[in-house]
């Protein structure tokens, strides 16, 4: 599986994710096509788009283009009135295609997808930590700042440190997404087997909305 990293808006790196969770987080707007990223065989960083067809990403849709200089308020007018009912038209097909309902699903499914992306990203940080360390980050470690210095477009908060249960390394997201409250304050969990060097993913999400790797 390919691992791949991209820059926040701050210069900050994240990852390993995969592809998959590179999309998800295309998808819900967690990044853009201009965001830079690089995985293991590139030569340097480059924007997402350059990669689109190695991540299979549908083409970008064109641009609107501007209508003709000098034209009457009422030909704008009408163009406006057509590209409303346009609009109708698709959404009414989307609508009729999915069912709101599903389509309802749909957004909730990528915004989980997301909000586990951004978390995976601090997987390589707290791997490196636990190498040269011995032993679990905690917020406030270099690096590991407050839980609230970690929210991002999909999460409110990260904070590090070991599971009591397993003994584990690793993190607890919780999930920003306001006014969807299948998703919004819900825990994601990930944790750290060293020995393996793998991580493990479980969330209070309902598994319908969650990524293959997250549920059970």
């Amino acid at each position: 599986m390919d691992h791949w990293y991209y820059a926040t808006a701050h210069g900050q790196r994240r990852g390993p994710v995969s592809a998959t969770d590179l999309k998800a987080l295309l998808a819900a707007g967690g990044i853009t096509r201009q965001t830079l990223v690089w995985r293991e065989g590139l030569p340097h960083w480059c924007p997402l788009a350059a990669q689109a067809a190695a991540l299979g990403l549908p083409p970008p849709l064109p641009a609107a283009s501007a209508p003709p200089a000098g034209l009457p308020r009422a030909a704008l007018i009408a163009l406006a009135v057509v590209a409303g009912l346009v609009v109708l038209a698709v959404l009414g097909g989307v609508g009729a295609a999915f069912g709101i309902p599903a389509y309802r699903d749909y957004r909730l499914r990528a915004h989980a997808a997301a909000a586990v992306a951004e978390a995976s990203g601090h997987q390589a940080a707290v791997a490196a930590f636990v190498g040269a360390q011995g032993r679990c980050p905690e917020n406030g470690d270099p690096g590991f700042g407050a839980p609230e210095e970690h929210a991002g477009g999909h999460l409110a908060r990260v904070r590090f440190g070991r599971f009591p249960g397993t003994g584990r390394c690793g993190l607890q997201a919780v999930i920003a997404a306001p006014g969807q409250a299948p998703l919004d304050g819900m825990r994601i969990w990930l944790e750290y087997d060293e020995a393996g060097a793998a991580w493990e993913c479980s969330s209070q999400v309902d598994d319908r909305y969650l990524p293959p790797r997250c549920r059970g």
